[in-house]
């Protein structure tokens, strides 16, 4: 095996891929603030405008692993340039649009386009750092992912406080266009190719399309219900019961892809054989089940319940983005002298300050400024410390030329726990708004989160024990 030469650009490469997946993770979020205005704007109803929001997570989970895998074949510069510029253009799209069928169909390809854009970075990591250095990246990454969760409603509350309702939800978008334009000359400039095959090694860099089809239908099956019900619709949750098949349809199809020698578009070996990619996959999806709805019941409880402006509302919540930035690179170090251990601290530290965020919830409105938000401080504290080291133990054994599709599946991974957090935690929002007051109604969710959250803590556990 060629011996790893590290690139002396590395951290340079990595500062330009995080700031392109802090751009496409921002939009998952950024929007949820915006729903009023966009609602009053557009004169629509609530169920389309919410499609603004769950399309792009939508297309986002269903071309991930797929982005993954072409980033793999035919090289991730090329596929971090074609998406950013379809990310570039449809951003574009969404601000001008004139109407909401428009913006949600400019959505879905903002979506997809993502899809290709985020697995890159996962790929990049593995395959530029190696040891500590990973372990490092990996906090960056699990920095950003953190920053872009938390500080989305952040960044657009300000954005429409400064230019107004009409003129603010358009900025959201177009905001990506100057931004976007300078990221893609920095790609072209200093992203690598991949690596050159090992002496005697042939790559065959053909897509495996059934496999792609079947998982992309296997992901809609089970995303699509969920943002229908987050939006208000329970009739299309009998497509969940259509998952199930599909994703044993996928598994048999990749093992009689692999089997006949040819590539597949995701090993499904890896959960057999490497057990810590398959813990770190159920770990990560619980976590995010568990802590992504956190932050769109707080938005709406504290808009909707309490009177809050959106600035303000994003205001009371950045304390989480402020803890999570503090304690992301620190624990990208730690992990590779505690391993696991990291996890399970972060974890009871993240659960921590949601119990007692459910618990001051419920103060008054001028109380929560000095109660509610040191107890979301507390929770990025730990929060911080859960998505970064996880990448780095679940990724640690994946060949660098999987890396991308294995990553992809990862991300996939949290997008659905996103999707299913989300729809679970508003549902107990809106059902106990029907029995009880508001305050009391956000405590519920933040204890269904609570609940998630100790599966995940569980299946973290599982793997230290394990070892992996």
């Amino acid at each position: 095996m060629t011996e790893h030469v590290p690139d002396p650009r590395r951290w340079r490469i990595l500062a330009v891929t995080l700031l392109v997946g802090f751009m496409s993770l921002l939009d998952v979020t950024i929007v949820n603030v915006a729903i009023p205005s966009i609602r009053s704007a557009l004169d629509t109803s609530a169920a389309t405008v919410q499609w603004v929001v769950s399309g792009y997570a939508l297309a986002f989970g269903m071309t991930l692993v797929a982005g993954g895998r072409l980033g793999d074949a035919y090289g991730r510069r090329r596929l971090m340039t074609i998406g950013l510029i379809g990310f570039v253009l449809a951003s574009a799209a969404v601000g001008l649009a004139t109407g909401p069928w428009s913006i949600v169909l400019a959505r879905l390809v903002q979506g997809a386009s993502a899809g290709l854009l985020t697995p890159q970075n996962s790929g990049l990591i593995q395959q530029l750092f190696r040891g500590p250095e990973r372990g490092r990246a990996f906090g960056m990454f699990g920095f950003t992912v953190a920053m872009a969760s938390a500080s989305g409603p952040l960044i657009g509350g300000a954005l429409i406080a400064l230019l107004g309702d009409e003129d603010g939800w358009r900025a959201l978008f177009l905001v990506n266009v100057p931004i976007g334009l300078v990221a893609l000359v920095l790609i072209l400039r200093l992203v690598p190719d991949n690596d050159p095959p090992e002496p005697g090694e042939v790559r065959d860099n053909r897509i495996d399309v059934p496999g792609a089809l079947l998982l992309g239908a296997t992901v809609l099956a089970v995303l699509y219900p969920l943002v229908s019900l987050e939006g208000g619709a329970g009739a299309p949750l009998a497509v969940l019961l259509a998952a199930p098949p599909l994703a044993w349809a996928f598994v048999r199809w990749e093992r009689h892809t692999v089997a006949g020698g040819h590539p597949p578009l995701l090993d499904v070996s890896l959960l057999r054989s490497l057990p810590g990619y398959a813990n770190g996959l159920a770990v990560g999806t619980l976590y995010f089940t568990g802590f992504t709805g956190i932050f769109l019941v707080l938005s709406v409880h504290l808009q909707e319940g309490v009177g809050l402006t959106p600035l303000a509302t994003a205001l009371l919540l950045t304390p989480f983005a402020i803890g999570a930035a503090t304690t992301s690179p620190l624990a990208g170090r730690l992990v590779s002298r505690i391993g696991r251990r990291v996890t399970l601290l972060a974890l009871t530290v993240m659960m921590s300050g949601t119990a007692l965020s459910a618990w001051l919830v419920t103060q008054d409105r001028g109380d929560l400024w000095w109660t509610l938000a040191p107890a979301m401080f507390l929770a990025g504290v730990g929060g911080g410390g859960v998505i970064s080291p996880n990448f780095t133990l679940t990724l640690a054994e994946v060949p660098p030329r999987m890396g991308g599709a294995a990553g992809g599946a990862l991300q996939t991974g949290q997008r659905i726990g996103s999707a299913l957090g989300a729809a679970l935690l508003m549902t107990v929002y809106q059902a106990t708004l029907q029995v009880a007051s508001a305050p009391v109604a956000a405590r519920a969710a933040l204890v269904a989160a609570l609940l998630v959250l100790s599966v995940a803590l569980a299946a973290a556990v599982r793997s230290w024990r394990r070892g992996d």
